[in-house]
């Protein structure tokens, strides 16, 4: 409901320009992208108890205190002063709530699945993760008209109340449901002990004499070389600055795959801040808005019912190939809408072409998670997913940087090329690997039948 509504009252309190959706976004974004890493690093050495308490806790709070701020904004004349105080906190308490949401993330569709399926049947993952996105779907296709219901027919005041009481009263439901998830599956609570012990540190004092040997070392360690010490700071400085959990991606298979769904981030071509303040300053209802994005996430479940179907037949690589071009087919309609004299046309062809292009969109995401499931060690699953998002925010925090420059609704059209850029590179990416891997497949069969044809006395 936030997402959704945060564009709405931005337009309403700074009519005529995005530039305070798009610094909300921007914020956001931001924060997301610096601390992902950080983020996936915690929900890698805590247990999975303390991931939930503090992610429900995080999250359902700084949503409430967004909503009380946005509230006091919409009823009160207040002056520039708390105005902007008020904007402030709003800002940081949606990029709490962000980050606190990713870092439930990371643990579901990341974490606890790959546990879950692990000694079952490859297709139960692919199941697994589709019916996840599908729930988040059901979500997004409800909440929008919800509250897109409640600020045309009531108030934007009423829809901010709302917000702030269901997150205020949802969060003992959310965690008693999390819960018993977590206690009803053994193993579970297996791999978060072993993650506990994982994490524990490995040099531990036994004894006295031990101690001492240690302190006599400590001596000679004084007279290390320069060299060492800088190894040391240099040591140090990676971990301040994230550098080895980069490093861990940079070291996945998968790097490509991440990377092409990463730009399709740099877009403002989705139901996000952006776009929504844009229809909201072209006249377009809030209620027939969020009845657009729920046909969006309505065309996005069909994916997640479409995806293993097409996966168990052409495998998950095309898949994900295929998924792309269909997204990218799609958005052809929403460039054509920038030559659309009329504005309610160009509109209906804008919201057309982004519903329809989250078919392709959502199975292409499904296919670039399973990759990273499949392909990933289980000591790296939750860092890769920190490092993800946070490579994902980067691109949609320079979305939100040009919504800043180009702030007048009026040249809002100039960014859909971002979009074409995102999308071609990750059809090209695809495309170079699928024949990268037809042709090594190749090679390999017809090495194995020439192996046969000469007998094994006759291989050198």
């Amino acid at each position: 409901m936030w997402e959704f509504s945060v564009g709405l009252y931005m337009i309403h309190l700074f009519p005529n320009s995005l530039v305070l959706a798009a610094v909300y976004g921007a914020v956001e974004t931001a924060s997301t992208a610096l601390l992902g890493p950080v983020v996936g690093d915690l929900v890698d050495k805590l247990a999975y108890p303390k991931v939930l308490k503090l992610w429900l806790l995080c999250k359902n709070l700084s949503f409430t205190v967004a909503g009380g701020a946005m509230i006091a904004l919409l009823v009160h004349s207040i002056n520039f002063r708390a105005f902007m105080l008020l904007i402030i906190l709003v800002n940081i308490s949606g990029a709490v709530a962000t980050l606190s949401t990713m870092a439930g993330t990371i643990l579901i569709e990341r974490e606890w699945v790959v546990v879950i399926s692990e000694g079952h049947t490859p297709e139960m993952l692919t199941h697994m993760n589709s019916t996840i996105r599908r729930i988040d779907l059901v979500s997004k296709l409800f909440a929008p008209v919800i509250s897109g219901s409640i600020i045309s027919f009531i108030s934007l005041t009423a829809s901010a109340m709302t917000l702030a009481l269901w997150n205020l009263i949802s969060v003992c439901l959310e965690y008693y449901l999390l819960t018993s998830v977590y206690n009803g599956i053994p193993v579970l609570r297996e791999c978060s002990l072993r993650r506990v012990l994982r994490s524990l540190p490995n040099n531990i004092e036994l004894n006295p004499s031990v101690n001492h040997e240690e302190e006599s070392l400590l001596n000679v360690e004084k007279n290390e070389s320069e060299s060492s010490r800088w190894v040391k700071i240099r040591d140090r400085v990676s971990r301040i600055l994230y550098v080895n959990a980069w490093k861990v991606y940079l070291q996945q298979d998968v790097l490509l795959p991440g990377l092409a769904l990463a730009l399709l981030y740099f877009t403002v071509l989705s139901f996000g801040s952006l776009m929504t303040a844009r229809l909201e300053w072209e006249g377009i209802p809030a209620y027939v808005i969020g009845i657009a994005r729920g046909i969006s996430a309505a065309i996005g479940i069909a994916a997640t019912f479409l995806y293993p179907f097409l996966q168990s037949q052409i495998s998950t690589v095309r898949t994900g190939l295929w998924s792309i071009w269909s997204q990218w087919s799609c958005l052809l309609v929403c460039v054509a809408s920038i030559w659309v004299n009329k504005k309610l046309i160009s509109a209906y062809m804008l919201m057309t072409g982004v519903a329809a292009s989250r078919l392709g969109l959502w199975m292409f995401d499904l296919a670039v998670i399973q990759q990273m499931q499949d392909d990933g060690a289980e000591s790296d699953r939750c860092v890769v997913g920190g490092v993800q998002n946070s490579l994902q925010s980067l691109f949609d925090l320079m979305t939100y940087l040009a919504g800043i420059i180009v702030s007048d609704p009026q040249r809002f059209c100039t960014a859909y090329t971002h979009i074409a850029s995102g999308s071609t590179f990750s059809i090209l990416r695809n495309y170079v690997s699928f024949v990268a891997n037809s042709i090594v497949v190749l090679v390999w069969t017809i090495d194995q039948m020439v192996t046969r044809q000469a007998g094994p006395g006759n291989v050198d």
